[in-house]
């Protein structure tokens, strides 16, 4: 009969279902079909007096069933209980046969099942428990019974030749990896996703047209600029862009940080910088000039980065990261638009504390304060927050959401206009905006000079945050975005609109919001936004004439908010973890006393070194197993816990390379209790003096030890030549006999006392070692075997053990036979070789259990032990 042929059916009490405690009255309730017979096994005794009987049974059944080691249940570790038929060969087709006992209450019973069930089949869903019969293995011992497959591993060569390789395929998929639109437009359903697209555009280019002149404030340019930066970059990302939902366009951070770059190349007060190409034009011509060209530089980085598939330096921007930046970022934004809400003079102020240094300047001139913009900002920050506070409460009934700041900015217009306001109270307004595009002009090389530093971090957050907003609303919406293509659309993007003298463009996350909110579906509506905002500059930006620049002002604050709520974060992660709040801190003050680009820096620099913190004094623990259970846990978190004497489970949880080899070291000594390098010097020391003591008769070695001839006292040795071969193995080829360390020794000899006979570290979660690691971790090695402890490394990476091979790792002293599978394994193959382990003294009697073990070869042996319980088996 084979085992596939078996199915186990088990009704009422899964729960409760327990590991095989080999009991007389638990193991005759097990059932067992062998070469289709049922078998009752047991003695069919009634409860014996004498405690082999209940065992007859089991020696009766091992000329074909053998059990996998175990420990004692109720104070040792637990084995897997299976049995297995290994006689004839090929019996049971390799299969495990689950094993489920019957208790109390509970009807378990094996019915044959259908041919060649597998075991997945066999136990049923739903059960608490997995029984797996196999032989302990090594890591040497694995290969040999697994033969792996041979994988070819490509080299560098290999993979340069495979890039530049082209055949029609790969063109193919080139092409359409370089203009993703044509993906996404094979599968439009017109009928279905028009309308939407045509109703999100519309929304999104009204609220497009605000913000475009809104943010270009914060760049310290004409307004009108930032219409040109809300078209031309929409138009390269609808044929070059993966996101389907975003919206390309100013973003304040970024026009920020470009205001910062050009007040300080052209300030508002003094002569601009000594820049090759400012001659001859106004002013507000030179600020145009640096804002383009260094978009025009920002662009050609992401481009460059995008060619060379490096958009993974995204990842290195933390979600913290990001969070504390974008609210310094805020601050600024809030800081800057005061002066347009309280209608002051303040001269664009960068570089470090130049948030100080504005706010100061604003307090001092608050006295001048425009009534009439304040009252207007006011009411514009009023009606805009409550409105659309409105919108995210009732998103789902309200079929789009009501676009707040273009009806108020309508209505101040017309109030505005109507009562003059600019020569009635003296406000600031917009001002004619010419009607047009201009022609293209070409970047300044020397303003390239003067502001690569600040470009790199431009590249950085403009498409750190877009591809952020792009990633959420694809996982949403169901497809895939690739960062490298993204970094190649906004680099051309900003190249282009650079000419056309538009500023760097990312995406506001408030016109994402809308864009999506309405029902865009492609980039169809961005294309439908970009024609509403043509619309404006080529017809009806006059009408915007007499706009306040407070109402942008306040606009633009108000959609502040939920950058500044950010703030909140800061309680949760203290509570979660303080070392992401620290970094959170640390980029938000760096960002808001040393400027945006500065402070990104030191924010980069103080999560590196987080993650090196981290790396470099990882919490280390020592494991013990958790009774009943072949699973180990830190000791100092569970209480029913068991631990063999004489044997330490050392665990550390990360990479091991220069920087933590030395914390590695001193946690391991700490762990075992004593520093095997000074033990084995005392060692070596004890055996100079016992040489010594029998060269000149003092002692005589006996058969009951070494014995003391000497009448006075002996006096010790303080030779300390020949320091460097105190490091070296003990060495007892002139000695009578081997000497036990932890016995009392002659001639008053102390040495350190070692109770500890094997160790074992687990290196599941270490995932590579560099040579400063390797040279380290074997003189670790080295010194514990020397003082005769057993080493034992479980759960290690291949790459990791193939790297140890090249690297001539193994010697005569550390062997790859300390490898094992899993800590488990190492575990049996210790108390195996060590039963003494396994002894604890008790108040109970003596009684025997027996083991029958395993063994790879098929012998079986047994072995009797003291247990604290009697109900305790094996």
């Amino acid at each position: 009969m084979r085992l596939s042929d078996l199915k186990l059916i088990t009704r009422a009490g899964r729960n409760n279902l327990t590991p095989a405690v080999l009991s007389h009255q638990r193991f005759n309730e097990i059932n067992i079909f062998h070469q289709e017979v049922t078998i009752q096994s047991g003695c069919g005794k009634s409860e014996p007096k004498d405690p082999h009987s209940c065992f007859e049974c089991l020696a009766a059944l091992t000329q074909s069933v053998s059990l996998l080691p175990a420990f004692p249940v109720s104070h040792q570790l637990c084995y897997p209980r299976n049995y297995t038929v290994p006689d004839p060969p090929g019996l049971f087709d390799g299969h495990v046969w689950p094993m489920y006992l019957k208790h109390k209450n509970q009807a378990s019973h094996i019915e044959r099942g259908g041919p060649h069930q597998s075991t997945g089949e066999m136990m049923r869903a739903g059960a608490r428990q997995y029984v797996v019969a196999r032989p302990l293995y090594s890591e040497e011992s694995f290969s040999e019974e697994h033969e792996k497959i041979y994988r070819h591993h490509k080299s560098s060569l290999d993979h340069i030749k495979q890039y530049f390789t082209c055949d029609a395929k790969r063109a193919k998929d080139v092409a359409l990896s370089l203009l993703p639109v044509i993906g996404w437009l094979k599968i439009y359903r017109l009928k279905d996703w028009l309308l939407s697209d045509i109703v999100s555009g519309v929304s999104t280019g009204l609220v497009a047209v605000l913000q475009g002149l809104a943010y270009c404030l914060l760049a310290s340019l004409p307004p009108w600029y930032g219409l040109f930066s809300a078209f031309f970059p929409v138009l390269i990302y609808f044929f070059l862009g993966t996101s389907r939902h975003i919206s390309v366009g100013p973003f304040p951070v970024l026009c920020l940080m470009i205001g910062s770059v050009v007040t300080r190349l052209v300030p508002d007060e003094g002569s601009p910088a000594n820049i090759t190409g400012f001659e001859g034009l106004t002013r507000d011509e030179q600020r145009v000039l640096v804002a383009s060209s260094v978009t025009f530089l920002a662009g050609i980085m992401q481009l460059v980065m995008g060619a060379l598939q490096v958009g993974f330096v995204v990842m290195y921007l933390s979600d913290t990261l990001v969070s504390g930046f974008t609210t310094a970022a805020a601050v600024h934004i809030l800081v800057s638009q005061l002066k347009f809400v309280l209608g002051l003079h303040v001269p664009g102020i960068s570089g470090p504390l130049s948030l100080i240094y504005t706010l100061e300047i604003i307090f001092k001139n608050i006295s001048s304060t425009n009534a009439c913009d304040v009252v207007i900002a006011l009411v514009i920050m009023v009606a805009v927050f409550i409105v659309k506070e409105l919108n995210d409460r009732y998103k789902s009934k309200l079929p789009v959401p009501i676009p707040i700041e273009v009806i108020m900015t309508v209505i101040a217009c017309g109030v505005s206009y109507a009562f003059d306001f600019r020569k009635r109270f003296g406000i600031d307004v917009v001002g004619h905006i010419p009607k047009g595009y201009e022609p293209p002009i070409a970047p300044n090389l020397h303003v390239f000079q003067e502001t690569a530093v600040e470009a790199f971090p431009m590249a950085i957050v403009g498409f750190a945050v877009a591809f952020s907003v792009a990633k959420v609303y694809s996982v949403k919406h169901d497809y895939t975005i690739d960062g490298n293509q993204e970094l190649i659309a906004f680099g051309v993007s900003n190249i282009f609109g650079a000419s056309f003298k538009s500023f760097a463009a990312s995406t506001a996350l408030s016109r994402s919001a809308v864009q999506e909110s309405t029902g865009g579906k492609t980039q169809i509506a961005g294309l439908l936004s970009a024609l509403i905002v043509m619309i404006v500059t080529q017809e009806i930006g006059f009408l915007l004439d007499p706009l306040p620049k407070s109402v942008l002002g306040a606009v633009v604050i108000v959609n502040l908010k939920g950058m500044l709520m950010q703030f909140r974060e800061v309680p949760y992660l203290w509570r979660r973890d303080k070392p992401d709040c620290v970094v959170w801190l640390g980029t938000c003050l760096a960002a808001t006393l040393l400027g945006l680009d500065l402070g990104l820096a030191a924010g980069l620099g103080v999560e590196l070194i987080s993650v090196v913190l981290r790396a470099q004094f990882p919490r280390c623990s020592v494991l013990a197993n958790i009774q009943g259970t072949d699973i180990y846990k830190d000791r100092k978190d569970y209480i029913n816990i068991y631990e063999p004497e004489g044997v330490k489970i050392f665990r550390i949880p990360s990479p091991i390379f220069f920087a933590n080899i030395e914390f590695f070291k001193s946690k391991l000594v700490e762990a075992v209790g004593f520093n095997p390098l000074r033990v084995l010097r005392k060692r070596n020391k004890a055996l100079r003096e016992i040489r010594k003591l029998l060269k000149k008769g003092d002692l005589q070695w006996t058969p009951k030890g070494f014995l003391n001839t000497s009448s006075g006292p002996f006096q010790k040795s303080e030779d300390e030549s020949n320091a460097e071969e105190l490091d070296l193995p003990t060495d007892f080829k002139d000695l009578p006999s081997r000497i036990d360390w932890n016995a009392e020794l002659p001639a008053n000899i102390i040495v350190p006392r070692v109770d500890l006979h094997s160790l074992i570290l687990d290196f599941s979660a270490v995932s590579f070692l560099d040579i400063s690691a390797l040279k380290g971790l074997k003189t670790a090695l080295k010194e514990l075997i020397r003082v005769e402890v057993e080493v034992y490394i479980v759960a290690c990476d291949t790459y990791i053990l193939e790297k140890l091979h090249s690297c001539c790792f193994f010697d005569d002293e550390v062997q790859p036979s300390m490898f094992f599978l899993t800590l488990h394994d190492a575990m049996l193959h210790i108390l195996e070789k060590h039963p003494e382990s396994t002894e604890k003294k008790s108040d109970y009697d003596r009684i025997i259990t027996t083991v029958t073990v395993h063994h790879p070869g098929g012998a079986l042996r047994s072995r009797d032990k003291n247990a604290l319980d009697p109900e305790t088996r094996f």
